[in-house]
């Protein structure tokens, strides 16, 4: 793409995470996909899955993306999409349809390897919170790569095919430990083992991947990697390593930014995420990099501090907001604008994420979450169209 990526996440469709749809885990204890198909019966566990993803995202969805002027989707796809890790459902089909949709609308599809066996993360979003063996486990590296080699055979010549990232957030030391802080683990004997992954597996990791499908995929697909949420490691070893067409992927929210200045205010946001913009310039001389994930969620506008995610509960948002309608939407057009400006220091911006299924108004706890769906925040004149 000689554009700059103006993308969408297509998060909560065939990656599950229970904040996104929360009544889909109706009646279980399970807070993230793993244990959601352990506490239902295969039937009824077959049912939700189905008729979640048959409705979820339509081929509407594609046609808006595109009416809206955006290019790209982020298609964040679970390990066990080719259906060969019962119980949980394979997603291929979902995903074939995908493509056939981006390509009648003129928009390109990045598949995103979101999950892992055992997990790269510990987080919900990496299919079993509080748990993170996936790299000390051999076989399961393998397998990982083994979806990813598919994908290519599968997709590569796929005209809609912007390209492979090989592994979604893979949490090293410091998110490994805001990781446990967040996300105890239901089974402390399943979590048992549980490490952050270092940089020298990432590396090895990303080599081997690219191994694999750089001779699999014609010459315009790109292979992208995650910075593992620093992106300070990565110019040395993209000088030291002779790629073709490969992307870092650096992930960016304001909460994060909460974390590293807990000044709750417009003119702190906006500091931080430009002097993000100048790091994102500087490390794209040597890679392009594309922001992958980011919205305008952030205390600020929620009116409740939220602690880095943790703190206070959901029932504490319900109409805590200061800011008026009109307060409102300055703020968000500003962050939104901000937040651009900066990732356009690099090659572009793939919003976190299109579509939510909570109800903010018979379930006021929800809200201030609106702001997460680009669906919503268009819908709410939250961005100024000529910023997309």
């Amino acid at each position: 793409m000689n554009e700059k990526i103006k993308g969408v996440n297509l998060g909560g469709w065939l990656v599950l995470e229970k904040w996104m749809s929360p009544h889909l885990f109706d009646g279980t204890a399970a807070d993230d996909e793993y244990y959601l198909a352990q506490d239902l019966p295969a039937a009824v566990y077959q049912a939700r899955i189905s008729q979640h993803r048959a409705n979820f995202i339509t081929e509407e969805d594609f046609l808006r993306i595109a009416s809206l002027g955006f290019n790209l989707v982020r298609l964040p796809v679970p390990y066990f999409v080719f259906g060969d890790r019962a119980p949980f459902i394979g997603a291929i089909a979902e995903v074939d349809r995908a493509f056939n949709w981006a390509e009648a609308y003129g928009i390109k599809i990045l598949l995103d390897l979101h999950t892992a066996p055992d997990s790269q993360n510990g987080f919900d979003n990496g299919g079993i919170s509080g748990v993170c063996k996936w790299a000390s486990e051999p076989t399961e590296v393998e397998f990982e790569k083994s979806v990813a080699k598919r994908f290519a055979e599968r997709y590569g010549k796929r005209p809609g095919l912007y390209g492979i990232e090989v592994l979604n957030e893979p949490a090293t030391a410091a998110m490994f430990n805001d990781m446990q802080r967040r996300f105890p683990p239901r089974d402390p004997a399943k979590a048992a083992g549980s490490a952050p992954i270092t940089f020298d597996f990432l590396y090895q990791y990303y080599r081997d991947c690219y191994d694999l499908l750089r001779p699999l995929l014609p010459a315009d697909k790109v292979i992208m990697f995650h910075d593992g949420f620093d992106i300070d490691k990565w110019e040395d070893f993209f000088k030291q390593n002779d790629f073709e067409n490969v992307v870092l992927d650096t992930h960016q929210y304001l909460m994060m930014a909460e974390m590293k200045n807990h000044d709750l205010s417009l003119t702190a946001y906006e500091k931080t995420m430009t002097d993000f913009g100048k790091k994102i310039a500087a490390v794209n001389k040597v890679v392009p990099v594309v922001t992958g994930e980011w919205s305008l969620f952030n205390s600020y506008t929620a009116g409740v501090d939220t602690n880095g995610g943790i703190n206070p509960t959901q029932q504490e948002f319900a109409g805590a907001t200061h800011l008026s309608k009109e307060e409102l939407q300055h703020a968000y057009q500003t962050l939104w604008k901000t937040q651009v400006d900066a990732w356009n220091q690099g090659i572009g911006y793939i919003y976190w994420t299109y579509k939510l299924n909570i109800d903010t108004i018979n379930e006021p706890a929800w809200y201030g979450w609106d702001c997460w769906a680009l669906q919503r925040v268009v819908d709410k004149k939250w961005l100024a169209p000529q910023d997309i």
